[in-house]
């Protein structure tokens, strides 16, 4: 696994050569993580605010009852854990998947980091806070949507766009009106209810039959 650069996307050359979704979701991820770059330098030079997300910072990871996740994203972070997340956090996680609860805790988050943070939904990409970290069980987009970053729709229309072949939408005007109909939006579910037990067993069947 590289990265080309700080916002740029992660890449896989074996993998994507064999999986051709893959290549479209990283891309995607790509769009999107330039358009965060773009929206946070515009927000604090607008609002003479400082991003307040850093590394360990968990709140929105316990909290946030509406995280939604896409097919296509679904399917890469099951790739993800499946085939490169190593041990011993990969023992930890399976057991954590297998004792989730469908509540608002994300069943990724370990000491505080994500451990399928190169293939984080968007929704979790998008989700940035300014002046002062969260505090214990805030959802600041309610307590205080000023601090809450806005992201830029064009950015995030051109990743959906990325991502729509995987759904067989390949033409340019078909593309267009799934954007504009919210197509894509209609396809996603919020993560607290997916059931990530089969995601641990699947974990073991590729530990116990590995390719």
């Amino acid at each position: 696994m590289k990265k080309t650069k700080d916002f740029q996307r992660f890449s896989f050359p074996d993998d994507e050569k064999k999986l051709p979704w893959l290549p479209l979701l990283l891309d995607a991820y790509e769009v999107i993580d330039r358009g965060l770059v773009d929206a946070v330098k515009e927000h604090e030079k607008k609002q003479k605010a400082k991003l307040a997300c850093q590394k360990g910072c968990d709140v929105c990871c316990r909290a946030q009852n509406d995280i939604p996740i896409y097919p296509l994203e679904m399917v890469g972070i099951y790739w993800y854990a499946v085939e490169k997340i190593g041990q011993p956090l990969r023992e930890t996680l399976k057991k954590q998947l297998l004792l989730h609860a469908k509540g608002p805790r994300c069943p990724f988050l370990i000491e505080h980091a994500c451990t399928v943070h190169p293939v984080r939904p968007a929704a979790c990409r998008q989700f940035n806070v300014f002046n002062k970290p969260c505090a214990e069980g805030e959802d600041p987009y309610y307590t205080r949507r000023y601090d809450v970053l806005t992201p830029k729709r064009k950015y995030r229309d051109r990743a959906f766009s990325i991502m729509l072949p995987f759904y067989g939408i390949t033409d340019d005007a078909a593309k267009s009106h799934a954007i504009k109909s919210g197509l894509l939006d209609s396809q996603a579910k919020p993560m607290r209810i997916c059931s990530w037990r089969q995601l641990a067993q699947r974990m073991d069947d590729f530990d116990f039959n590995p390719k």
